[in-house]
């Protein structure tokens, strides 16, 4: 066995400064689920049901890391990690309370999206400063297991947001709550964020004049782009990612109202559903080294791709909220060692230095994707009716499956076969 087939999850919860940045995750993932759900029952509410409303939701929230995360994860390798975590935290903790005035006085729904779009641009700093904070804190041969610990905790967290979402609008019958809820984690996680104790060489950022800043972040981007296109490994990651999202962009869109309009079940269903997926995520993450010792990572993504695709065209046939969750459980089986292999494979293919704008590529091509799928939603379950629509988004995955096998097919990389190899206990 290797050497770092003995790195587990309790050695890896020993490291103070990654267990502080664990807590801080965990706390914000809760608040967030409550949000988001929320701020969609809401809007499926007042419009009754309308999923070009919920499209514009979900766009106001993806437009700024599609846009403004690749700038931002330039800044993430400029400026200290730590220092803009808890910035981005507690600008969004503030700024979540409008939601409370927005949803108390139904005020007009464009004000909504304005500030879901600057909560969303204020996190697009946040998610690449954690992303490539965390080799920092960990050692190569536990990045796998620290990787999947936080897809697992988040998945967890986001099943008991659902529910007390679900909760608060479905039994309370209010929505503010929530908003209260989730500020308080925003202000909890820069708190915990604040106790990571970390030393880390920042570039130095003197540039006084606009012209000569935009010309360095310009120049640092280009950068990333370049070193992005000429890694194999890193392309064909980035491509099957940003695929298979454009695909699933469409089914975020159209689950919540196929279930409740449809399908004509309770918002509190909603955890019930939740759990499926995330049980499945926690039993698969048992499993995750043993199928990194028998499999190369690219050959994790691939083929976890082809499954994810059917089982997303299966939703389709669905007549029952009971059907829902055991294709639900087939799908949280393959996303946990997915999630772990690309996040692992963006961490460890590239230099500290430049990280923080690859880690942030990889949300630009997932959010634009997804973009893309979701201004088309409306229009295409228009057409071909919302059901169809999970078949031809079950079949755009599968064929991000069939794209990252081609591109990986000759791809030979010892190394990262070895740093994605835990022990089979990490879990």
């Amino acid at each position: 066995m290797k050497e770092n087939a003995h790195f587990t999850v309790r050695d890896l919860l020993r490291i103070r400064e990654f267990r502080w940045l664990w807590l801080g995750q965990i706390v914000s993932n809760f608040g967030d689920a409550v949000t988001h759900l929320t701020l969609v029952l809401f809007i499926n509410r007042v419009t009754e049901g309308s999923t070009t409303a919920i499209a514009y939701l979900l766009i106001a929230l993806a437009l700024p890391r599609a846009t403004i995360g690749l700038v931002a994860g330039v800044f993430a390798d400029r400026w200290d990690r730590k220092r803009t975590m808890i910035v981005s935290d507690l600008l969004r903790g503030v700024l979540i309370l409008a939601f409370i005035f927005l949803s108390v006085n139904n005020t007009q729904l464009w004000l909504l999206y304005m500030i879901a779009f600057i909560h969303s641009a204020i996190g697009a700093f946040f998610l690449p400063a954690r992303s490539a904070l965390i080799p920092n804190l960990v050692p190569k041969e536990g990045l796998l297991a620290a990787n999947s610990l936080s897809q697992m905790s988040m998945v967890f967290l986001q099943v008991l947001g659902t529910a007390a979402a679900g909760f608060i609008v479905g039994v309370l019958d209010t929505f503010w709550p929530a908003f209260v809820i989730d500020a308080v984690t925003f202000f909890v996680s820069a708190l915990f964020v604040a106790q990571v104790q970390v030393a880390t060489q920042r570039k130095e950022t003197r540039e006084t004049a606009v012209s000569t800043l935009i010309q360095a972040v310009n120049s640092e981007l280009r950068e990333g782009m370049r070193i992005m296109l000429h890694n194999r490994v890193l392309l064909g990651t980035l491509v099957a990612i940003g695929v298979t999202m454009f695909g699933l962009g469409a089914v975020n869109v159209l689950l919540p109202p196929l279930l409740i309009n449809d399908l004509h079940v309770s918002e509190t269903w909603f955890g019930a559903v939740e759990f499926a997926q995330t049980l499945a995520m926690i039993i698969s993450g048992s499993f995750v080294a043993i199928l990194a010792a028998r499999f190369k990572p690219t050959s994790l993504i691939s083929g976890n791709l082809l499954i994810l695709g059917v089982m997303v065209c299966i939703l389709s046939l669905i007549t029952t909220v009971w059907h829902v969750l055991p294709i639900l459980f087939v799908i949280g089986l393959v996303v946990t060692p997915l999630n772990a292999a690309v996040a692992t494979i963006v961490q460890t293919a590239v230099s500290d230095d430049v990280r923080g704008r690859i880690s942030a590529a990889l949300g630009a091509i997932v959010q634009a994707a997804m973009l893309i799928s979701m201004f088309a939603t409306g229009a295409v379950a228009a057409a071909i009716g919302v059901r169809n629509v999970f078949i031809v988004s079950g079949i755009i995955v599968v064929t991000a499956g069939i794209i990252a096998g081609w591109i990986f097919r000759s791809q030979h990389s010892p190394q990262l076969e070895i740093e994605l190899q835990p022990s089979p206990e990490h879990l």
